[in-house]
């Protein structure tokens, strides 16, 4: 199990560039990639993303690529034309100043905006995608590890949490047997106070019956118990979770909220306040795993 959190960087060299990759990762419900490379790199983004795909199911990615050319793929190109510009107004600036050398270094005109500029050689995007690839490889290496860990860090506490949760549900189950019956006794005795001697007992009795029975919550135990197992289960798993353990922790709480309507004793609805309170921790940290 891991978490959609965490941070990788991979660096790798070769063929005149060095490049480094750069991942961070957050929750997310989904999977959203976003990517920020070279303009170099442009036709290689559809590799780059299917590569992030294969590894991470969930979580928002955002992806920091960084290429540096080397010597030999750089060279530096004169403007003349803007050069002469520049010489031409400097001269005539210079009649125009009594006591101003006219002379113009060739090193002041260099460092005149655009006189200047750096060109790079043409680029095969295609010849760099092994240093891409290693540099990439790197960093999903790093983030899937430190997912890995803080994903192990999680499950020990989604596992105590749900053992709690399990316990808390035990409770329920001991506070609740004979409920029924007992419901149905209290419900009798007032009902008997109530009502005159020409009610029938027999359908008083049915009434008080069906009313008992709404408050077994026998149904709701079990299925609670189930979604428990399969929780547990789930946390064993080496594929993604996060979406099924989302799925049952909603349910549990569907389960709770039924317990806690037709909780009829005070030592059943405290408990079932204990549970809520369990579950909103389990969801908490459900809501980090992928």
């Amino acid at each position: 199990m891991n978490s959609m959190t965490g941070f990788g960087r991979g660096e790798a060299s070769g063929g005149g560039v060095s490049v480094t990759v750069e991942l961070k990762s957050v929750n997310n419900r989904f999977r959203d990639l976003q990517l920020r490379s070279p303009r170099e790199y442009a036709a290689l983004e559809p590799r780059i993303t299917n590569s992030i795909k294969q590894r991470f199911a969930r979580g928002r990615i955002d992806v920091y690529i960084r290429r540096v050319c080397r010597d030999g793929s750089v060279g530096v190109m004169a403007d003349r034309g803007l050069a002469r510009t520049y010489l031409r107004t400097l001269v005539d600036l210079a009649e125009q100043l009594p006591g101003v050398d006219a002379t113009v270094p060739v090193t002041f005109l260099a460092g005149l905006p655009g006189v200047l500029t750096t060109v790079e050689s043409e680029v095969d995007p295609t010849s760099e995608w092994t240093v891409l690839d290693a540099a990439l490889t790197a960093a999903m290496d790093h983030l899937g590890g430190m997912r890995a860990r803080e994903g192990a860090v999680m499950r020990d506490s989604l596992l105590e949490l749900i053992e709690e949760l399990s316990d808390h549900r035990q409770k329920v189950e001991l506070e609740a047997d004979g409920i029924a019956a007992r419901l149905r006794l209290r419900l009798m005795d007032r009902l008997n106070k109530l009502v005159s001697d020409r009610v029938d007992p027999d359908r008083l009795a049915q009434e008080a019956a069906i009313l008992a029975d709404k408050a077994d919550v026998a149904e709701e135990l079990s299925r609670l118990h189930s979604h428990c197992l399969q929780f547990r289960q789930a946390l064993s798993l080496k594929e993604p979770v996060g979406r099924r353990l989302d799925f049952l922790a909603q349910e549990m709480n569907r389960e709770i909220n039924t317990i806690g309507s037709k909780a009829a004793e005070h030592a059943v609805s405290a408990l079932v306040v204990d549970m809520k309170s369990t579950l909103e921790r389990i969801r908490e940290q459900v809501a980090n795993v992928e």
